[in-house]
């Protein structure tokens, strides 16, 4: 009886005990990198790159300390306005923006797991239209790559609230 006893006390040490490793990023379990994360650039001047194209570029580490994990996708909305209560207007880019005289603007980003870069460009003058390239707010969201297929992109509220942020959270950067 007592080497039953024995036996059952071994096999149920090895059987409570629990592997153990590094602890990863918040909210994203199993996974190194940001997971979930936002920050908006605000007050943004565009660079002129050459003739009607400007960027404005960072990387994630001086952003939201590291890198991005291979999967994450990167999303920018541009604030395009403001609502009569205050609340700011998120169009997605990339985007086209088209004048009445014919003209278009194409706001358009890649990012690598280190940096991004934002840019904008036209078949015009883009300093014919300062209020597009100067002054700009951008909000960039990290999205863990197992979000993306169940929500909207294009609907910024679905967004933000599949990533469990409030607006408090999110830091702003002058670049």
């Amino acid at each position: 009886m007592k080497k039953i006893i024995t036996l059952l006390a071994v096999i149920g040490m090895f059987g409570f005990q629990s592997c153990e490793g590094p602890e990863g990023p918040p909210g994203v379990p199993g996974q190194d990198g940001i997971g979930a994360a936002a920050f908006d650039i605000v007050n943004q001047d565009l660079f002129k790159e050459n003739d009607n194209v400007y960027s404005v570029s960072n990387t994630f580490s001086d952003e939201v300390g590291s890198d991005l994990h291979g999967s994450d996708m990167v999303l920018i909305y541009r604030k395009s306005g403001s609502t009569n209560t205050n609340l700011p207007v998120w169009q997605l880019i990339p985007r086209s923006i088209y004048f009445p005289n014919g003209d278009v603007l194409d706001y358009d980003f890649d990012f690598t797991v280190k940096d991004y870069i934002i840019t904008a460009n036209g078949n015009y003058a883009l300093l014919n239209r300062p209020d597009y390239v100067l002054g700009q707010t951008f909000r960039v969201l990290i999205v863990p790559n197992e979000l993306l297929s169940s929500i909207n992109k294009n609907n910024y509220n679905e967004v933000i609230s599949a990533l469990k942020i409030n607006e408090n959270e999110i830091n702003k950067i002058d670049l």
